[in-house]
C-alpha cells in the first residue's frame, strides 16, 4: 500500500507534463495530434526496438482506438461507395487521389471498372483514418 501511494505521488508530480501526451482524447484536434505522435513513435521503433517507446505506442494506440470507437463512424457499403462517400465528406476530388494511381486508374476505380489493390487500400485507409476493411469487398 505504501509503495502504491509513493508511485501515485511521483506520478502526480509529473502528470501535468505526461497528461499532454497520455490522456483520454476528447476532440478531433487531440486525436490528430495523438495519431501524429503515434506515427512518429512507430517510425522510430521500426528503426530500433525500444521497450519504453513500444509501451507508449500501446498506450497511445489504445487511446486512439477508444476515441475512434466513440466518435468515428465508419461508413458501411461497397468499397467504391465508401470511397465516394469519403471523398465527398473531405471535400476531395479524383485528382486528390494521385497517390493511388494515375488519373486514368483512379477514374476506373471510381467507375467500378477496376478493383482496389492492397497498396491502394493501405494508402486510402491512412488517408481517411479508417479501417482498411471498409475498402475490401465482402462477398
Amino acid at each position: 500500500m505504501i509503495k502504491e501511494k509513493n508511485e501515485i505521488r511521483r506520478t502526480i508530480k509529473v502528470w501535468q507534463t505526461v497528461s499532454k501526451v497520455v490522456s483520454t482524447i476528447h476532440t478531433e484536434r487531440q486525436y490528430k495530434r495523438t495519431v501524429r505522435m503515434l506515427d512518429q513513435l512507430i517510425d522510430e521503433v521500426s528503426d530500433k526496438s525500444d521497450p519504453v517507446k513500444e509501451s507508449l505506442i500501446d498506450t497511445l494506440g489504445t487511446l486512439v482506438k477508444d476515441y475512434e470507437d466513440r466518435k468515428i463512424e465508419e461508413p458501411a457499403g461497397d468499397p467504391i461507395g465508401v470511397l465516394k462517400f469519403l471523398l465527398e465528406e473531405h471535400g476531395l476530388k479524383q485528382s486528390d487521389l494521385s497517390e493511388i494511381g494515375s488519373q486514368g486508374v483512379v477514374s476506373e476505380i471510381i467507375n467500378g471498372k477496376r478493383k482496389l489493390n492492397l497498396r491502394q487500400v493501405v494508402i486510402l485507409s491512412k488517408m481517411f483514418s479508417v479501417s482498411p476493411s471498409v475498402f475490401i469487398e465482402n462477398k
